[in-house]
This record gives structure tokens, sequence and C-alpha cells, in this order.
């Protein structure tokens, strides 16, 4: 029987009378790529936010790990990954630094050791001296992903993750993350670049104006001939 790692069960979550995620179902299971897709303002960062225990829902329910983010955020935030919308790390840490303080603050073991080699593999060795708030934004987003996967955690949540990276380190992180899952991480993804969520994604949920519009594989997903591309206007249109 497959793991379900990631579940929601009629979740809810209005910013007074607007409803951002009105009665979500659905759930992930471990292994999977789940990408959520969406014009702007559909929902998916706030139903991010949700799963990573930064927002409570105004109803319904839902487990990440087996763990009620609402309830006990931090045990969530202790066994999963999180790529934030926005690079946002430390102005005044310098990238090493800032590897430095996550492994700390996670208790990890050879910090060092695991800084010097997120470090070497998003080719950050010439800058990582350097304050954050002097890097480039494609150079935050490497930092970004390396803080959110340094502890190998059981799931990383993915905000559009290859925002500001070049075509060669988009490459990597997607080998990385191909690896990841097959050793049995499991990854949720919001993204606009849907080349990537074709590519990556073992099922996709579509979401608009805050609710689920479709959900499936990507094959499921196209009719005959029709692209991703071509699925996402059909559900979306006039957003």
């Amino acid at each position: 029987m497959p793991e379900t790692v990631i579940e929601l069960r009629n979740i809810r979550r209005c910013f007074g009378k607007f409803a951002a995620v009105d009665d979500v179902s659905f759930s992930v299971q471990k292994g999977e790529m789940f990408g959520l897709l969406g014009p702007n303002g559909a929902g998916k960062t706030t139903l991010l936010r949700l799963l990573t225990g930064q927002l409570e829902p105004t109803s319904g329910e839902c487990s990440v790990l087996n763990v009620d983010p609402a309830k006990d955020p931090l045990l969530v935030k202790k066994g999963v990954g999180i790529v934030p919308e926005v690079e946002s790390p430390p102005s005044f840490l310098t990238g090493r630094e800032y590897l430095q303080f996550v492994g700390l603050i996670r208790n990890l073991d050879d910090v060092e050791a695991l800084a010097d080699h997120w470090i070497e593999f998003m080719d950050m060795k010439d800058l990582q001296g350097v304050p954050c708030k002097d890097l480039s934004k494609g150079t935050r987003q490497k930092l970004m992903v390396a803080a959110a996967l340094m502890h190998d955690p059981s799931v990383v949540f993915l905000d559009e993750p290859f925002s500001g990276l070049d075509p060669h380190f988009q490459r990597l992180v997607r080998e990385y993350l191909s690896e990841y899952l097959s050793k049995g991480g499991t990854g949720f993804m919001c993204t606009h670049i849907l080349e990537i969520a074709e590519k990556m994604c073992t099922r996709i949920a579509i979401i608009n104006r805050g609710k689920i519009a479709a959900i499936g594989t990507p094959k499921e997903l196209e009719r005959s001939g029709e692209s991703l591309d071509s699925v996402f206007m059909r559900y979306t249109e006039g957003a």
C-alpha cells in the first residue's frame, strides 16, 4: 500500500469574506513529486503555507507526515524542507554563514562538511563570503534550495524553486530532486513553469479561484495531442 505523507480534507482558508482556498481535498503519496499549478492569486502559496504551519485553516483538516501543521508546526518543519516563493536569506549573513546557521538550528552533524558540499554543488565557492544582500537573485535562490535540502528532509515544499536559476542549475536541481524522489523523498511543488511540471511531476493539480479544477497525472489531464499548456488554459480560462 502506498504511504500517504500529505493529506487535505475539505480545507478552507478565508481572509475576511474571501476564500483563498475553498474546500480542497487530496493526498500525496511517498515518492511523488506533486505539482500544484494555477494562475496568480489562485491559492497556491496559501495552500503551501497551510501545509507548512504558517497559516491555520478556517475549516477542514490537513496532515503532513501524520502531523497536523496547525497544531504542531515546529514538528512539521523539523521533517520538511521549504523553498519559499521569495528568496530571503538574512541580508547580514554571508552565504556560508547562512548555511551554517541553518545547520545549527536543525542540530545537524558535520555542519561545516554539509556547507562545503552545498557550496560546491551550487558553484558558490567564489561567493560564499559575500553578504546575502549583495548576492544576485539567482545565487540567493541557490542558497534557499541548499538550505531546504541540506538536512535530507522527508518532504520538500517548493514554491517556484527554479525562479532566477539559469538553465544549467535548473537541470542540476531537477536531477538532484529526481534522485531524492527515487530514494523515498516526497516533493510538493508550486510552479508557473509548465514544461518543468510536465517533466518532473508524477501528478498535477490545477487550482483556480481557490478550488481544485483538475487533478491527475499529466497524461490523464492531457487530451489526445494536447499539451499541458493547453490543459492549464482550459481549466483556468477567465481566471
